[in-house]
């Protein structure tokens, strides 16, 4: 295990509908921010949220994102012979699923160093200390070699990147020929009675919730916004193909709220 990873480098994330071109300014939420100062802002946030981050996201979704998780990491079908390199992994969630499912050697990575710090300490609790690297990464610029692993994974993370693009192109480049990306994302609701129910519970719930329990509404405020800046299904389908990805497919969960994209390259 790397207990010596390096400080986090941010990068601040274009228009989620942008496809990432090339902007002095890039979104922090509704806001647009110069393009500088959204690492700190968005360093806050995950400063913020660290500790509290795996309760709020059972109250955030009532719990169906773990049905959500269990659901993306039964398409990766986690095999022993195989590697998983999972980006933005946050607490743990894709990366654990993938070694109870008797997955392969798996690097764990997260641009904040506070979020991958919970995710290493409950990978101790739970014994996961085989096969298991951590590492400060930023999923713009992974420092692997090409066509080094078999999978790569990002949960929940993709939405605050900066360069989209040049995430997908970074997890293609990595991965070996027959290797598989897979992602799971907060995505567009598509069943149109859903619609207001859900922007009610994003902004007015949850904010609320973020306040009274983490004591930090903005954050949550932000995370909610950052979700409807994210590109919808077919967008983000473009930009796999565009990236090289071959058999790109979307799935969509719970009526659009969450999406799994798939991409192979071959």
């Amino acid at each position: 295990m790397n207990d010596n990873a390096p400080e986090p480098s941010f990068e601040s994330t274009p228009p989620g509908s942008s496809a990432g071109q090339a902007s002095d300014t890039a979104d922090f939420g509704y806001r647009s921010v110069p393009r500088e100062e959204k690492k700190p802002l968005v360093r806050a946030v995950f400063d913020s949220v660290a500790g509290k981050y795996d309760l709020m996201n059972d109250l955030m979704s009532l719990g169906i994102h773990r049905v959500w998780k269990k659901i993306f990491i039964a398409d990766l079908g986690p095999q022993p012979g195989l590697s998983l390199l999972d980006l933005a992994g946050g607490t743990g969630d894709i990366t654990f699923g993938w070694l109870k499912g008797g997955g392969g050697p798996a690097i764990m990575t997260d641009i904040n160093a506070s979020m991958l710090s919970v995710g290493r300490d409950r990978a101790i609790s739970r014994g996961y200390v085989h096969d298991l690297s951590f590492c400060v990464v930023d999923a713009e610029q992974i420092p692997l070699p090409d066509r080094s692993v078999d999978r790569v994974t990002i949960a929940f993370g993709l939405r605050n990147c900066t360069d989209k693009p040049a995430v997908l192109r970074e997890a293609r480049r990595v991965l070996r020929p027959g290797g598989r990306f897979m992602c799971l994302e907060f995505s567009r609701v598509q069943v149109a009675a859903l619609a207001p129910v859900y922007d009610a519970w994003s902004f007015k719930v949850l904010p609320n919730m973020g306040a009274m329990i983490a004591g930090d509404r903005d954050s949550y405020q932000y995370l909610a916004e950052s979700i409807r800046m994210f590109p919808d299904q077919d967008t983000l389908s473009d930009m796999f193909r565009e990236a090289g990805f071959a058999r790109v497919s979307c799935r969509s969960l719970s009526g659009g709220i969450a999406a799994i994209h798939s991409g192979w390259r071959l």
